[in-house]
């Protein structure tokens, strides 16, 4: 069984990858992306997951561990091995808002698209995602909203650790939660 963290960019992975490591599971993770201003806790990526279109063969080391594929990756997952997949998803305003700052903070810009059309693009492809994970019944998928760990550590760290089997040590998945680092929130009307 492989533990995967997914989502869109800047929904709220990071996070979930520290909550679980917390909690007390080992992850596949490297130091090739290191912390920053705009992860400070750090982004607990595996930079062979990259290239998982091309080459799989790490996967073996991801048994039994975590391992954070970026959803757009997840259709190039072979669908005769065994996953259980916590997926985060994020109000799309926030996630293009969080996107623009940090290209803005790394002095980059982003693809010359508007924020309705990147929307439509992700909600496209979020439905795709949805659809095709549904397809595999090698796919045990659990949807976690960014928004509601924040507001309620407790109840989605107790979801999730039920998700997963009951063993985590959820008070320090609670723990790692740093509502300060949720800077980009959805207008509220």
């Amino acid at each position: 069984m492989i533990t995967v963290v997914s989502g869109l960019p800047r929904s709220g992975t990071s996070l979930m990858m520290q909550m679980l490591m917390e909690g007390g599971m080992n992850i596949l993770a490297d130091e090739a992306r290191k912390p920053d201003e705009n992860n400070p806790k750090g982004y607990l990526e595996f930079d062979k997951v990259k290239q998982l279109k091309e080459d799989n063969t790490w996967l073996d080391q991801a048994e039994g561990k975590v391992v954070k594929i970026i959803s757009h990756l997840l259709f190039e997952l072979p669908t005769d091995m065994e996953y259980q997949v916590i997926f985060m998803v994020r109000d799309l305003d926030e996630v293009v808002a969080s996107q623009s700052s940090m290209l803005e903070r790394l002095g980059r810009q982003g693809a010359p698209v508007t924020d309705i059309e990147l929307k439509r693009v992700f909600t496209k492809h979020l439905s795709d995602v949805k659809e095709w994970l549904a397809r595999h019944d090698t796919f045990r998928v659990i949807y976690v909203n960014h928004h509601e760990v924040i507001e309620s550590p407790e109840a989605e760290a107790a979801k999730i650790n039920d998700f997963l089997g009951g063993s985590l040590d959820v008070d320090k998945m609670i723990a790692c939660v740093d509502a300060r680092l949720y800077r980009e929130r959805a207008k509220t009307s």
